[in-house]
């Protein structure tokens, strides 16, 4: 994926095709506008980042980080609140920060308790955390708020939509990411930032 968002792709969609499939195989969507060999390069450029992974492992890595987080969590939530600007909830060592959105459908308002929000869930200790969630995006934000995750090295695990004849439409992005809770919250952070800048455009 960060293959072809620095060769100027824009990536679509992201998601499986089969059950019990072994090894599991995702389908990346792109697209793309510009010269052909411009288009040709981008493309070349995903194929040789899969076949350098590839060469550096044969068998698909089973998890991110090493080794299994602890059995016991201890986020630091108020830490973690004060780079979204919000209290979050917390349970058990876990913390979780939850950002509505709105849409409209059938004449109805459409918002956060039924599920169009953005958010992340913090589990593991402070140095070594997990960061797992959705990301509510409008069309024009998409592009912007994978580069930034990617620029943060948070993976995304799934791009599609979860609802039909919502205005306006929306995407939904999960994710999932390993490392410091601090720096881990700060990414996601930053992409939340782009999609404020993106709605004011």
């Amino acid at each position: 994926m960060s293959a072809a968002l620095g060769k100027g792709l824009e990536v679509t969609a992201l998601h499986n095709h089969f059950f019990f499939d072994e090894p599991k195989v995702y389908f990346m969507h792109i697209s793309g506008e510009g010269s052909l060999d411009k288009l040709a390069q981008g493309v070349r450029a995903i194929f040789d980042k899969e076949k350098e992974i590839r060469a550096g492992s044969a068998s698909p890595a089973k998890s991110f980080g090493s080794g299994q987080l602890p059995e016991k969590s201890s986020i630091d939530g108020e830490a973690i609140s004060q780079v979204f600007g919000q209290k979050g909830d917390a349970k058990d060592g876990m913390y979780k920060a939850t950002i509505g959105r709105e849409v409209e459908m059938d004449g109805c308002k459409v918002g956060n308790s039924l599920g169009v929000n953005t958010w992340a869930a913090f589990a593991g200790t402070p140095d070594d955390a997990l960061v797992v969630g959705d990301f509510a995006i409008l069309e024009n934000e998409l592009q912007t708020v994978l580069k930034t995750l990617r620029a943060a090295n948070i993976n995304i695990v799934a791009i599609h939509q979860h609802m039909t004849g919502e205005n306006p439409r929306m995407l939904f992005l999960h994710y999932y990411g390993r490392g410091k809770a601090l720096a881990l919250a700060q990414g996601v952070k930053a992409a939340v930032n782009t999609q404020t800048l993106a709605s004011n455009k």
